[in-house]
């Protein structure tokens, strides 16, 4: 019986792993520098945490979640995000309490949704995230806004498009529910089942349906900017102010909904605008949640965050055509000839790799040139061979592959000659 990886899911490996850990380490370290520090959560929760927090008419909740009843009968749910998983932590361990406000948060790691598999789309998937909760400040809106776009720009992509909109407040967001209402009732018919039941429940998804999106009313639906009120529309002013400070480039669509229930105030996507990329341009997303740790069960406190794909990353790299600088080259190859040689550079790969220097040998008993062959594959920098007369010598030549220059060192400068020159 033969075994494949499981639809939905990949195998990663040796050759890729190096650009997921090049990109894992940009994203550390302008964590590090934004003051974001990392929080690891379960990869499953409580069921009912992700009903409340996602919400319960979103796509993720009534379809795409992996959901299961444990042995003692609890109802557990894989994350299909990572929101709710750091805000359920942030409240549970009273992070509100700390004397540094904001608290800021990222974390990366595997999430699952049942979804079509598709490129860069996978039902198991590993996201990026951060979240700053404890301020309502605008100024912290365009912070994670300009975290996001540091990311992509530190591994060089250029062919991105920011778009922003306003969700508004709870007022806003009424008076545009029954506006919503009173535009699609009259056809409601026409669409999705899905929508159907949206109408009642919460109009805004209409917007965000995948099936409808060529409907005509979805073109005149009403815009949910017409209906902020003065404080939505000077918060959303005063984001696009700091983001025009940062020079940051955006554009504004007052249909951008996104398809979480916990959105309100600032929303924003980034987008690859490369040629050939496809249909589904979206990196990145995210937004403001004011409301959601209260929601959860704790003290209400405001918050914004964002959560961008690795894969859909990396495939964005692949459109522009940039290839990361990933270093995967040998220090040191052993060739050895004789059982003798095989014990001395066991000795040998050993000291070299205590001191951080990488290092290999022949463990197949391959002829003399089939293991030179090895050492070129694996780009090594410094070769030596170990033979009957090196070992009388106890010195051997280094021969140092891009030149082809060679040196005789003997066995106990060997560190030290590879640590100098390599």
């Amino acid at each position: 019986m033969s075994f494949k990886v499981p639809r939905g899911t990949q195998d990663i490996l040796p050759g890729q792993t190096e650009k997921w850990q090049q990109v894992e380490g940009v994203i550390r370290d302008l964590c590090q520098v934004y003051r974001y520090k990392e929080i690891r959560t379960p990869m499953f929760e409580a069921t009912e945490l992700f009903q409340r927090g996602v919400g319960d008419t979103t796509d993720i909740v009534q379809k795409e979640m992996y959901t299961f009843e444990d042995r003692g009968g609890r109802s557990l749910t894989l994350r299909p995000e990572g929101t709710a998983s750091a805000v359920r932590a942030y409240v549970e361990h009273k992070m509100f309490g700390q004397a540094d406000q904001p608290v800021k948060l990222y974390y990366t790691g595997p999430m699952f949704r049942y979804e079509r598999q598709q490129a860069g789309r996978y039902r198991q998937f590993v996201q990026f995230g951060v979240e700053a909760i404890g301020s309502a400040n605008p100024a912290i809106d365009a912070e994670v806004i300009a975290l996001a776009m540091d990311v992509y720009g530190s591994v060089g992509l250029k062919d991105l498009k920011l778009v922003i909109n306003s969700l508004g407040d709870k007022e806003t967001r009424n008076a545009h529910r029954t506006a919503l209402i009173n535009h699609f009732e009259p056809s409601i018919s026409e669409f999705c089942s899905d929508c159907q039941n949206r109408l009642a429940k919460n109009p805004l998804r209409i917007l965000d349906c995948k099936k409808d999106h060529e409907h005509p009313l979805m073109a005149t639906a009403p815009a949910l900017t017409d209906y902020l009120t003065d404080d939505s529309a000077a918060y959303f002013s005063q984001v696009k102010k700091y983001l025009d400070a940062l020079g940051i480039s955006y554009v504004v669509d007052p249909n951008l909904v996104r398809g979480l229930d916990y959105y309100n105030h600032t929303a924003f996507e980034i987008m690859s605008t490369a040629s050939g990329f496809g249909s589904i341009t979206t990196l990145c997303g995210g937004g403001r949640y004011n409301g959601l740790v209260e929601d959860i069960g704790g003290p209400d406190m405001p918050g914004i965050g964002f959560a961008m794909s690795i894969e859909r990353l990396l495939l964005a790299l692949e459109a522009e055509g940039i290839e990361l600088d990933v270093q995967e080259g040998l220090d040191m190859y052993v060739v050895t000839m004789g059982e003798e040689a095989k014990l001395k550079a066991v000795e040998l790969v050993s000291s070299f790799r205590t001191k951080g220097i990488s290092a290999d040998m022949d463990y197949l008993d391959r002829k003399m040139k089939a293991q030179m062959k090895a050492a070129d594959r694996a780009s090594a920098k410094f070769v030596i061979v170990l033979g009957e007369t090196e070992l009388a010598e106890g010195a051997v030549n280094v021969k140092v592959m891009e030149t082809g220059n060679q040196e005789k060192i003997a066995f106990h400068d060997l560190v030290n000659f590879v640590l100098e020159h390599k």
